[in-house]
């Protein structure tokens, strides 16, 4: 696919120049270009069609996003957090490094996705609005993960609301920043008036919130529904760790049901784009029945 190899390309050219301990580039490295779907950059990338520009010039708002990705799944592997020993069918970073450059690692991507916004944003108010872009994504993610492992949910929040309330920030956080932050990087130069570049971005925040909460949910069904061979990590860890899930509060039948009706809400978010938005439309049917 032509859009992954220019995403794998340009994340492939940054991390080799970093100024870096070469044991740290080769662990970021591991963890960064060892496989992996780029669902966020390739969402920026449609995201910036979809509005009027080209795809390419959303590259560094979309590798920025990767390495926040990147650094959550490192320490989200970690033993304080999910204990896993497996990630995209090869062993986790700490277990093929170690737990302290695991951490390390994570710790290095997080800073590299700012400083990579701020080396390669030309137009200075665009890179303020993508590090704040990203910089609330990656709060709410990690607001997620707590809601997730420690709680902490706002008083008399059950069942269903516990559960959207981990999956809109754990995961749909960083997919909703990064069709924002796509969109921001074409409407910056197309020269549309504020008011339809506001139309625009809000069609594709509606867009990211809905496939955001739809890619988590279908998530949470291939964990009970796939064999870990399958999915190149451990299966029905979720349920076995006593977590919220889709499947586990509302069984499979309305996961399924939850999945289609959030899948009909982003198409009709994109449908005003036209053509330019069937990337975005085709992009979410196909997340919508994938097995792993």
């Amino acid at each position: 696919m032509e859009t992954v190899t220019a995403i794998d390309t340009y994340l492939d050219r940054f991390t080799a120049e970093m100024a870096v301990p070469e044991n740290l580039r080769e662990a970021v490295r591991y963890a960064l270009l060892g496989g992996g779907k780029r669902l966020r950059p390739i969402l920026a990338w449609y995201a910036a069609q979809a509005v009027g520009g080209p795809g390419e010039i959303s590259l560094p708002a979309g590798a920025a996003v990767e390495l926040v990705h990147a650094f959550s799944l490192v320490h989200d592997d970690l033993p304080a957090m999910d204990d896993d020993d497996l990630r995209r069918g090869r062993p986790t970073l700490h277990r093929h490094t170690s737990e302290a450059m695991a951490i390390l690692a994570g710790d290095a991507m997080l800073n590299l996705a700012f400083q990579l916004l701020c080396e390669k944003v030309a137009d200075p108010r665009l890179g303020r609005d993508l590090m704040s872009e990203l910089a609330v994504g990656t709060t709410g993610m990690i607001a997620g993960q707590i809601y997730d492992t420690l709680g902490g949910f706002p008083a008399g929040l059950e069942g269903r609301g516990r559960l959207e309330l981990i999956h809109v920030n754990k995961t749909g956080a960083l997919i909703r920043a990064s069709c924002r932050m796509g969109a921001m990087c074409a409407l910056a130069d197309l020269g549309v008036s504020a008011e339809e570049a506001s139309r625009r971005l809000a069609l594709i925040t509606q867009y990211g919130d809905a496939v955001g909460l739809m890619f988590q949910i279908v998530d949470d069904v291939l964990d009970v529904t796939q064999t870990t061979e399958h999915l190149g990590k451990k299966s029905n860890k979720d349920i076995d760790a006593g977590k919220l899930t889709y499947p586990g509060v509302l069984g499979l039948d309305a996961s399924q049901r939850a999945i289609s009706d959030l899948l009909a809400r982003a198409e009709a978010a994109v449908a005003t784009f036209g053509a330019a938005g069937q990337h975005l439309a085709n992009l979410a049917r196909f997340l919508a029945v994938r097995t792993k």
